[in-house]
Parts: C-alpha cells; structure tokens; sequence
C-alpha cells in the first residue's frame, strides 16, 4: 500500500502559537484566535507546557486545525507530533536531527528545520526536510539566536540558492512581512508582532494582506 502523500506547505503566513508570548493567553485560546483570522499555518512551541498538558493541547490545537483546513505542525516534538497526529514538525539546530525525525514521522508528515544558509539548505533537503526557516531575517527579543541578522538581502539569497521554500523566521511583523514576501520567500513566520495584538484574528488578516500585497509587487 502506497503512504498516503505529505500535505504541502501553504505560502503565506506561518504562525507561532507559543507559550512563552503572552503566557496570560491559553494556547489553544491564541491557536482559535489564529485560525479565525484566516491562519493556514499553525506552529505549536511549547518550551515552558508541561508535558501532559502539552499532550492535550496539541491534541486540541491539532483538531481545532483539522477543521479549518490549516496545517498544525509542532516544534521539536516529535513524539507530540505522533501522538496528536499533527501535520509535522519544525526542528531548529540544537533539536532533533531531520534525518531522526524524518525516520520517526515516515514519509507521510512535513519537517522543517532551522538553517542559516543555502548550504545547510541543500543538506536539510538530503536529510528529507520538506521546507527550510532561514534567519533571523531581523533582530528579535521573542528567542534568543546565536547567528547574525541575515537581513532581506541575506534572506533573498538563500531563497534563490535553496532547493527547497523558505520561510523567513526573527522579527517579522506587519511592518515588514510585505519586504519578506517581496524577496521570494515562501512564507514569513510571526510571533509577536500577531500575539501581542489587541486582536489576533484582525492582525492575521492585516498581515496576510500585506504578504500578498509584497508577493505581488503591490
């Protein structure tokens, strides 16, 4: 029997549901927040949950996706992942090899990993990554990274040398995403810039807009 094919990564936007951003805010809370805006990527990071609880959200978050049409991946988890039957995972470079977690998923689930440039671009492809996050495009408080800002010169590069899409990862927000989108990146991943707000599902929609508009030249 032939596995079933792995979803495809949607372009646009690429959203962190994370705990560590507004911790008054249940995740699965930010996660409807998201989804109701329009939200076709979902990413769970779950660094402070404990671990059964991390369990039952997921399983939620996953559900709450499903319904909507938009992919739910977890970060780093894998074995999360499996048990909540998520789309996939995203690896970053002091988690799980891709390799690892590719063998664990099957062929089935998407894995993204974390890389600074086109090179380890290539190699996260033979590892069987599915997408590529590149960065960090620009500064950012939300997580701390050990690696220069790339900057949207940089991150162009990389997307015109990577053999697979590249979402642009640190700092993005609405003021930029459309100069993310421009550079031809496949999508721009937000954290902050879309939990801190007011109204999540509004800011979605504001800054899916203005990803289009940059996808276009507009």
């Amino acid at each position: 029997m032939n596995a079933p094919p792995r979803p495809l990564l949607p372009p646009g936007l690429y959203l962190l549901c994370d705990d560590t951003v507004r911790v008054d805010m249940p995740l699965v809370l930010k996660a409807e927040r998201m989804l109701a805006g329009g939200a076709r990527v979902v990413q769970l990071r779950m660094k402070r949950t404990p671990v059964r609880e991390a369990l039952s959200v997921a399983r939620e978050v996953v559900r709450l996706c499903r319904r909507a049409g938009a992919v739910c991946l977890l970060n780093d988890r894998v074995d999360l992942a499996l048990l909540a039957d998520a789309d996939g995972v995203h690896v970053g470079d002091e988690d799980l090899p891709a390799e690892a977690a590719r063998a664990l998923l099957g062929p089935g689930r998407l894995v993204g990993v974390t890389v600074r440039d086109a090179e380890r671009a290539r190699a996260a492809r033979e590892a069987g990554a599915d997408y590529v996050g590149v960065g960090p495009v620009f500064g950012t408080t939300t997580k701390q990274v050990p690696a220069p800002v790339l900057g949207l010169e940089g991150l162009a590069r990389v997307v015109t040398d990577s053999p697979l899409p590249v979402v642009g990862i640190g700092g993005v927000g609405l003021e930029n995403v459309g100069r993310v989108a421009a550079s031809g990146a496949h999508g721009a991943a937000v954290v902050s810039d879309v939990l801190l707000a007011q109204d999540i599902a509004e800011r979605v929609r504001l800054l899916t807009a203005a990803f289009e508009r940059g996808r276009v030249g507009g």
